[in-house]
């Protein structure tokens, strides 16, 4: 029988206690103010790699009579129907086992007979064990031995990012297991601690927790906009550099950046920007101009968009390798005014659903031609076609001379700009609007950031899309990448005009 003591306690999953660790602030409010949260595109794109890497496990660890318990949201249910196999002696691999023990409820990933018990497995969609794996598998552990299960052993089984997909859909050897049973049973009793502290913060009024570098790890919270102070004209994020140290200043009463004195202010980074912000004006070196003017005609301004799926679906390709799919490039040949609305545009997509790597390239080095700066905004570009020289030997050569010529556009704008709109970033999204007033990715339909280009150019790949679906989609991801080649065509475009 369960006692009326059990009934009042709040019930927790393992996700619930976990965020209590990182927060337990953060847990009053996933409890009481749910509708607070704001989940970015990044981290809905984490969620859905969880899930990919979850049926890739299940495929792995399957046998013809494996067994999967389905999501109820009538959770003693999935508790039942657990037990039931349990007690059964049904030796097979069960998905989603589900227990409870002491109001607190779990999900195994993957339980497997084991001799005369069982082992578990909790499943991560990480290239390596963190500290907090730890902690997740022993409440996990803590559960099933509670609840009276065998269990012989806990590991994390993580992906192996050296693994080459043969295709076929064979992922045997895509996740590493690590044996994490001692670790986690050694850290039993902070799991009771947390468990008691999770309830405490539920139960009671909101925890004064303040902010700090705890607000992004081991997870970005969905609260932060609530929590931090965002309501001045130039909140105190906007200084950026270590959360800790911006949390400080937020817990000495601090909401605006020129709030804070400049006396408490070390980092040469932070300092320049207090500085500008103070003033209320741009700050442009004559450096910028001088650099731009020292580039030669004709200019191609680069950009690529490319997918890392943890779960690699073209053989030969590794889980999280960056794989481009699509590239935009404006051509300025200097006859007109240095707008990108004067300039020629090239571009390449393939949405077939075959690997287009090789194509890519091809179309890429027909464009760029042999001379000429090729200008990007940060290393990735470089990055990127040296890793199509791996791939394609037959053509390193001329991918690789175009390395030769490539001009980073990012630490000239860093060493010689900052806008106090800018609010701490340099990236290109950031620097944009602060020149080309009439140019903002917030402007942009559907698909306005590299997360959600990759999400997009994988479903509209997808057998299942629709062709209304797949029409829309490519019209947003040409926009959004030949986007990127317009703003840092305008931005070249205002430092050159600056007067020295």
């Amino acid at each position: 029988m369960i006692s009326s003591m059990a009934t009042r306690k709040p019930f927790l999953s393992k996700s619930r206690v976990i965020s209590a660790w990182q927060c337990p602030r953060k847990l009053y409010l996933e409890k009481h103010r749910p509708e607070l949260a704001e989940v970015s595109a990044q981290t809905e794109s984490l969620f859905a790699t969880g899930h990919q890497v979850g049926a890739i496990a299940q495929q792995i660890y399957a046998s013809a009579d494996a067994v999967a318990i389905p999501f109820n949201r009538r959770m003693h249910l999935m508790v039942q129907e657990t037990k039931r196999l349990i007690d059964a002696d049904l030796r097979v691999p069960i998905f989603e086992a589900t227990f409870q023990y002491d109001g607190v409820l779990i999900r195994v990933d993957v339980l497997l007979p084991d001799d005369d018990g069982w082992r578990a497995i909790e499943v991560k969609a990480s290239t390596s064990v963190k500290d907090y794996h730890v902690l997740d598998c022993a409440i996990q552990d803590w559960v099933m031995r509670h609840a009276n299960l065998p269990l012989t052993s806990i590991s994390l089984a993580h992906i192996d990012n050296q693994f080459v997909y043969p295709g076929e859909h064979k992922y045997d050897g895509i996740l590493t297991e690590v044996d994490l049973t001692q670790e986690a049973r050694a850290v039993e009793p902070t799991v009771e601690a947390l468990v008691h502290s999770a309830r405490e913060a539920i139960a009671g009024a909101m925890p004064n927790v303040a902010v700090g570098a705890h607000c992004s790890k081991p997870y970005e919270c969905q609260f932060l906009k609530f929590c931090w102070p965002t309501e001045s004209e130039y909140p105190i994020a906007g200084l950026g550099g270590s959360k800790a140290k911006l949390g400080e200043y937020v817990a000495s009463g601090y909401t605006d950046i020129r709030d804070v004195p400049a006396s408490r202010i070390t980092a040469e980074t932070q300092t320049r920007i207090h500085r500008v912000t103070q003033s209320g004006e741009a700050e442009i070196l004559s450096g910028a101009r001088e650099a731009l003017a020292k580039l030669a005609y004709p200019r191609y301004y680069l950009d690529f968009e490319t997918i890392a799926p943890a779960v690699p679906f073209w053989p030969g390709t590794r889980p999280y390798a960056a794989v481009p799919v699509q590239w935009s490039c404006h051509i300025d040949d200097g006859e007109g005014d240095g707008s990108y609305a004067t300039m020629r545009h090239e571009e390449f997509l393939d949405l077939s659903g075959d690997p287009p790597m090789r194509s890519l390239a091809e179309n890429l080095i027909q464009c760029l031609g042999t001379s000429g700066p090729v200008i990007m905004y940060t290393n990735y570009e470089e990055r990127v076609i040296i890793g199509l020289a791996e791939m394609f030997p037959d053509l390193a050569e001329a991918l690789l001379s175009i390395t030769h010529r490539l001009f980073d556009l990012h630490p000239v704008v860093k060493a010689n700009y900052y806008h106090p709109r800018m609010l701490g970033s340099w990236s290109i999204k950031a620097v944009l609007p602060t020149v080309a007033a009439d140019l903002d990715y917030a402007s942009l339909e559907g698909i306005k950031e590299g997360a959600a280009a990759s999400d997009g150019y994988i479903e509209a790949i997808s057998p299942t899309v629709t062709p209304e679906r797949k029409a829309e989609l490519e019209a947003q991801l040409l926009r959004y990448c030949r986007f990127d080649t317009e703003a840092m065509a305008e931005i070249v475009r205002a430092f050159s005009l600056v007067e020295g």
